[in-house]
């Protein structure tokens, strides 16, 4: 799936409809900036996220560096202990080295940009979703791009913010 646009003299724009793209069963990813493009500076994917949907267990990560734009609806994130709630137009920081996880806190779908620096972890994703249902598989791929995920999180995470989290 890895891929690099090829450039000519013109303009570059990424249209709406394009990038490749994956539902997770309630966070969806559709890749649209890849670090091919940017020298490995960052990458951009953008996420739906279905209503009242958790996007990932509590996790950490030792490599990079996470801005997400809210486009539509509510994000809610749990950066460290502090829980933040962003409407359209805010940015949410989830930087390296903090225990975080996100979730759409309202009743219509939640649409978020999302820059990750340095880029290289928009492939996580695309590894998840070959090895989607293969809970070791998503284990290792973990462990591999140094990714620290507490799934022990999710049943607590569920009740307290009041939203559901696919079966792996």
């Amino acid at each position: 799936m890895d891929r690099q646009r090829e450039y000519d003299d013109g303009p570059t724009m990424i249209l709406s409809d394009e990038g490749d793209a994956f539902d997770f069963g309630g966070l969806g990813v559709n890749w649209k900036i890849e670090g091919l493009d940017t020298g490995e500076r960052f990458a951009v994917v953008h996420h739906p996220i279905a209503p009242h949907a958790l996007a990932a267990p509590l996790h950490y990560h030792h490599n990079e560096d996470e801005y997400s734009y809210v486009l539509e609806g509510t994000l809610g994130a749990l950066l460290g202990d502090e829980v933040v709630m962003a409407s359209p137009g805010t940015w949410v920081f989830k930087p390296r080295g903090q225990w975080h996880t996100f979730w759409n806190a309202g009743d219509t779908p939640c649409h978020i940009i999302e820059v990750i620096s340095p880029a290289g972890f928009e492939n996580y994703f695309r590894e998840v979703a070959e090895a989607w249902g293969d809970v070791e598989r998503f284990v290792q791929i973990n462990s591999r791009y140094s990714l620290d995920m507490d799934f022990e999180s999710v049943p607590v995470l569920c009740e307290r913010f009041g939203v559901t989290f696919p079966e792996l």
